[in-house]
């Protein structure tokens, strides 16, 4: 999430993993959550499919639309996590509790939670099969499932978590472990891996990364690190602008970047991470390391894939502009499980769910939806544990930046915005469904100048 309502670098707040292990948070609601299931009807005017950032923004939209009594929110995790500090956790910065909420508590007021999982799409009939063989009927479908992490992709994972050298921060299971591999971290290879899949909050690789040696400069181990960033990509970041920046401070900073390589399998035994080169296909190279963090491949939710509203890939297939589906005008689609071609970040939904809300209102009002999504997102790139550099750009990979100064230099005022601000934007703005990204404020911030 990004400046004002860019809402973050990471994108939904909707982990797809398990829950916790028991124990960890205690947030759970017994009674809201049967209450919510006996309750549930077999039809609703407005059903949204997952309870992750798109999700509870759309349903608190939807309601002011036709009703809390005709919307219900499907979701099957007890809690809900802003998933944008979880850099920070991984870093030693903040606490992974800091970052959830019971569900009970994000769901809006009157909203029917059905705490089920999706288990087939049915367009043709609108609607949609859950477990336990309910099926809820609707006129209108919001589909927000998020993606899937792929971990098991990964030779050697996720076994290799457990030992003490690897962490990840996309997984409330890993991301701790990511700060204990930092804290034993002694001498040698500090890897930080970008994988050949799309990814969401694109910039969260390197992120770590760069707190990671600004951690081992503080604590003297500097020295004997060797920080390195393996990326399937081909250039550091897609915005020419912000790629700028960030050479610079890789280059000032003694960080090797290795490019067009993509992780295939970890030996944690042998602290061995292999890599392919993926200009030169079953070449292989292995790297030892003393810490490795691990970005996992990731893709679209299972129920998703061979879905009737999904394009080739499992993305759900909508319109880039209205949101819209390619195919069935009642249903719609936000956020990372969508093939729109945009980040997938908290600050991309932010920006659609505002063009989303008038898509819906044309279309019940049988008009035809003029408001257009351009593509918004926003990554706030966290460069040391004082400084960031806050990206917004849109479909054309150009800057789309809300203040009138420079934001690709590292400032303090970006780092406080991302970590102070943002959290408060999301929780009390954005999932209330008061909060469609920065535009307006860009254009006062910007008036009179080209």
């Amino acid at each position: 999430m990004a400046a004002i309502g860019f809402m973050s670098s990471c994108t939904c707040a909707r982990p797809m993993v398990p829950l916790l292990r028991p124990g960890i948070l205690k947030m759970s609601s017994p009674q809201i959550h049967t209450t919510a299931r006996a309750a549930s009807k077999d039809y609703y005017e407005v059903l949204v499919l997952g309870g992750g950032t798109g999700g509870i923004t759309m349903s608190a939209r939807m309601k002011r639309k036709v009703g809390a009594g005709n919307v219900a929110v499907v979701e099957p995790q007890e809690n809900h996590y802003y998933q944008p500090l979880w850099t920070l956790v991984g870093a030693g910065a903040k606490q992974l509790a800091s970052c959830a909420r019971p569900t009970a508590s994000v769901i809006p007021s009157g909203v029917n939670w059905i705490q089920s999982k999706v288990q087939k799409l049915d367009p043709d009939k609108n609607c949609v099969h859950l477990e336990n063989n309910q099926k809820i009927s609707y006129k209108y479908l919001i589909i927000a499932l998020g993606l899937q992490l792929n971990f098991n992709q990964i030779k050697g994972l996720p076994e290799g978590f457990n030992s003490p050298k690897i962490g990840s921060n996309y997984s409330i299971h890993t991301v701790e472990k990511t700060w204990k591999a930092l804290q034993g971290f002694k001498e040698g290879n500090a890897i930080f891996t970008f994988p050949n899949t799309p990814v969401k909050c694109a910039g969260a690789p390197q992120k770590i990364m760069y707190l990671s040696e600004a951690y081992l400069r503080k604590t003297g181990k500097r020295p004997k690190a060797n920080v390195m960033f393996n990326t399937s990509l081909g250039v550091i970041f897609t915005v020419q602008k912000y790629a700028t920046a960030l050479q610079k401070i890789i280059k000032s900073r003694d960080i090797a970047v290795n490019y067009r390589c993509n992780l295939v399998e970890v030996r944690a035994d042998k602290q061995e991470a292999v890599f392919e080169n993926l200009d030169k296909p079953g070449e292989m190279k292995v790297y030892q390391y003393e810490m490795l963090h691990v970005t996992p491949p990731m893709g679209p939710p299972e129920v998703l894939l061979n879905s009737p509203v999904s394009d080739a890939a499992g993305w759900v297939d909508v319109n880039k502009e209205t949101l819209q589906h390619n195919k069935y005008p009642n249903v719609f689609g936000i956020g990372d499980c969508t093939n729109l071609p945009t980040s997938k970040t908290a600050a991309a939904v932010a920006g659609q769910s505002g063009v989303l809300d008038k898509t819906i209102s044309c279309i019940m009002k049988g008009k035809t939806p003029t408001k257009k999504y351009d593509g918004y997102t926003s990554c706030p790139l966290i460069t040391n544990y004082n400084r960031a550099i806050l990206a917004e750009f849109d479909y054309n990979v150009q800057p789309l930046e809300t203040f009138p100064f420079d934001q690709s230099k590292e400032r303090l005022l970006s780092f406080r915005m991302k970590v102070d601000m943002m959290p408060l934007l999301y929780w009390h703005g954005l999932l209330k469904g008061f909060w469609g990204g920065p535009g307006p404020i860009r254009k006062i911030l910007h008036l009179g100048l080209k």
